[in-house]
């Protein structure tokens, strides 16, 4: 079935222009000579009707908490000596070079022995079940954070391209209590805070956390298969189904804006893979676009008449999307030196709230290094309805050239 046009086709010479633009860099801006391409609203003559959609998803996409809960070896890697010794030797090698963290790559940061397994498991991110553990992946204390940053970006590398993760262009992110307001959900990130994090996706393939510093208490996470959570809808809610399916909701962009873009992005929530023409028997697969807060931090928008309010059914959707990851959702704690990988092409991942040890307790406050990984289609990566799907730093956040940095605390 073709797509919906729900638009009219996308300008070949917009689309020209917007692909020229992220391959126009400057390499002293952009250490490894890639730009983070950042949001876009989808090529909505790309996108399928619900009709097009399958009525029920079966493989290895489709899990239930109860198949891992009590299998940790069937998603728990732990590093054997001689890995953490290769990763030792190629992070001091890196750091002897002088390059900035930003300027990592798979060439200069050679890991041989461990080029197989990771390349397995980016497989097993992108087309199984869509989340590892490494356990005790990084002697955090032993290292301390800087050689620590740089061997987690060397692992990342191998994964996927890091890109951008907000308007400040931090390609190494993180985790920890700014002391912001949680409540100013037109401003603020959530992950900036102590609050929960509702099940949501981030903007690239596969999200990366190294844990260097637990809270008190909380802080935990939680992974669920959109898949089945995706025929429970089929089977309970198709109405549901189908309202997520179409383009009309609004995500906010938080004012991480280059110019001339829109304040928000207007898309659907589920999608259909564009077709491969290379490979005509490709079944394409169900790819989820969601996170709750972007959807309700609108209403500046909205009572200004730019925009529709969410409706009585959106907000319904929304909080049944919730509650079906709630039930279906497999549970993890990070400790120190753990490292998480989640894909969110087809899972979706939440955070309990927390709490830091007090101020005065000496012990140090929550904190986990964030990589937001890209994997372009042509290695890869999900076919998605973007002009970027094929960029190697597709999605992420950029703001106009502002540069990619890697710093060691949040801000």
């Amino acid at each position: 079935m073709a797509p919906i046009a729900v638009e009219t086709r996308s300008s070949p010479d917009l689309l020209q222009s917007l692909k020229s633009r992220v391959k126009t860099i400057d390499p002293v801006v952009f250490p490894d000579s890639l730009k983070t391409s950042g949001q876009h609203p989808p090529l909505y003559d790309q996108i399928y009707p619900y009709s097009a959609f399958p009525k029920h998803i079966e493989g290895p996409t489709v899990w239930r908490p109860e198949d891992y809960a009590n299998n940790p070896e069937r998603w728990v890697h732990q590093f054997s000596a001689a890995e953490i010794e290769e990763i030792s030797r190629a992070a001091d090698n890196f750091i002897s070079s002088s390059l900035p963290i930003t300027g990592i790559t798979k060439a200069n940061f050679p890991l041989p022995s461990l080029e197989n397994h990771l390349a397995a498991m980016r497989r097993e991110l992108l087309n199984g079940k869509g989340f590892m553990l490494f356990k005790k992946g990084i002697p955090v204390h032993e290292w301390g954070n800087f050689k620590s940053a740089v061997a987690y970006f060397g692992l990342g590398v191998h994964i996927g391209y890091p890109i951008s993760q907000n308007r400040n262009g931090h390609i190494l992110g993180h985790v920890q209590n700014l002391y912001v307001d949680s409540t100013k959900i037109d401003t603020v990130r959530i992950y900036k805070t102590t609050a929960r994090q509702a099940f949501h996706a981030d903007e690239c393939d596969i999200v990366g956390l190294l844990c260097l510093a637990r809270a008190q208490a909380g802080g935990e996470s939680d992974v669920a298969s959109i898949h089945h959570v995706w025929n429970i809808l089929q089977a309970e809610r198709p109405d549901i189904a189908e309202l997520l399916t179409q383009p009309i909701w609004y995500f906010d962009r938080k004012g991480e804006i280059s110019a001339g873009e829109e304040p928000y992005i207007r898309g659907a929530v589920f999608y259909l893979e564009t077709p491969d023409s290379s490979n005509p028997t490709h079944t394409p697969r169900v790819y989820c676009k969601w996170d709750p807060y972007y959807i309700r931090s609108l209403q500046r928008f909205s009572d200004a008449g730019i925009i529709p309010p969410l409706s009585a059914a959106q907000e319904e959707a929304a909080n049944v999307l919730e509650m079906l990851c709630e039930r279906v959702k497999l549970h993890m704690v990070l400790e120190v030196g753990d490292i998480q990988f989640v894909a969110n092409s087809h899972t979706l991942h939440a955070r309990t709230a927390y709490t830091d040890y007090p101020q005065d307790s000496g012990m140090p406050r929550r904190h986990l290094m964030r990589l937001w990984l890209s994997v372009p289609q042509s290695e890869g990566g999900w076919r998605l309805p973007y002009w970027d799907a094929d960029e190697k730093k597709r999605g992420g956040i950029q703001v106009d050239d502002t540069a990619p940095v890697a710093r060691l605390e949040g801000d």
